[in-house]
């Protein structure tokens, strides 16, 4: 799923499914309403075309629909990285991380955790 570009709204359900599934139709509706607000018809309108577009899939049981993730969190959380990469920092993780790290102090732990991720991109290549 190369072409996957979740939407702010498509991320909300994907959280809400990637937190625990499968869910009904129902639970889903309650925790949108509960963390952002959505009334039923927007998320029971958002779970339609995140089934049309292949993102979530259902299994209708006797008396509930219930909803499945069809695509990883980890997948898709390094969809949204590249993206976001390519489109802010012209695909610079160098740029990326000397913008982020102007703004803020970084602790001595990240700045560790830091050296750590780069010792091990080092030893991959």
């Amino acid at each position: 799923m190369s072409e996957m570009n979740l939407t702010n709204g498509e991320w909300h359900v994907m959280e809400c499914l990637w937190d625990r599934f499968p869910q009904s139709g129902r639970e889903i509706v309650d925790t949108l309403q509960n963390r952002i607000g959505w009334s039923k018809s927007t998320t029971l309108t958002m779970l339609k075309r995140m089934s049309d577009k292949k993102l979530i899939r259902f299994e209708d049981t006797q008396k509930l629909r219930m909803y499945f993730p069809c695509i990883d969190r980890d997948a898709a959380v390094k969809k949204e990285t590249e993206n976001f990469l390519n489109r802010v920092y012209k695909g610079s993780v160098s740029l990326m991380v000397s913008a982020m790290t102007q703004k803020q102090t970084l602790s001595d732990q990240e700045i560790e955790e830091l050296y750590a991720i780069l010792d091990q991109t080092r030893h991959k290549n």
